[in-house]
């Protein structure tokens, strides 16, 4: 069954589902870990969610936020949610940012911790164009979904990753959530 991030093609990304939620990796992470959860249904907002897949979603954001910590030896989270185009959503499809976080070793540790926010705002906007595009194709009756890696940059410097690799990521996080 596939799984659509908006209009765009992430079944392949994906390494852990609910009923109502998914988690996918990153084409382009901020940093080691960054993911995103999102409700199955692809409500613009939060408001917009039943108290089922609101429930639901806040459970998940919890669960794959503690394994993420695990997997990345993180000291804490980075939680985001952008609720709204005023709130710098770009993409109308409730998403919570979870990226992993270290008290020293990574490129926003330290005095340089608030600059993450930059960072997924640039990010934010980059998947908004993705999803713009398919929407756009969606609208001309050129293709139902986009069948390309969701494409989430956070500047242009960093090379993305090959579907595999994000594979192979989607394919170790799943580990985490299987047995006891």
């Amino acid at each position: 069954m596939s799984v659509l991030f908006s209009a765009i093609e992430v079944s392949r990304q994906v390494f852990h589902r609910t009923t109502l939620t998914f988690a996918i990796v990153n084409l382009k992470p901020i940093v080691p870990g960054h993911v995103l959860v999102c409700p199955t249904r692809p409500a613009p907002r939060l408001k917009d969610l039943n108290v089922d897949e609101l429930s639901e979603l806040m459970i998940s954001v919890n669960r794959v936020g503690s394994v993420l910590e695990r997997a990345y030896a993180a000291d804490g989270l980075t939680v985001a949610c952008q609720d709204g185009k005023a709130a710098g959503q770009s993409v109308p499809h409730v998403h919570f940012h979870i990226l992993p976080r270290k008290l020293s070793g990574d490129r926003f540790s330290g005095a340089r911790n608030d600059d993450i926010y930059p960072a997924l705002e640039v990010h934010e906007g980059e998947l908004g164009a993705v999803a713009k595009n398919a929407k756009a194709d969606q609208m001309s009756g050129e293709a139902n979904v986009v069948h390309e890696p969701l494409k989430m940059d956070a500047d242009a410097e960093r090379k993305p990753r090959s579907m595999e690799e994000m594979e192979r990521e989607a394919t170790w996080l799943r580990g985490f959530f299987e047995g006891p």
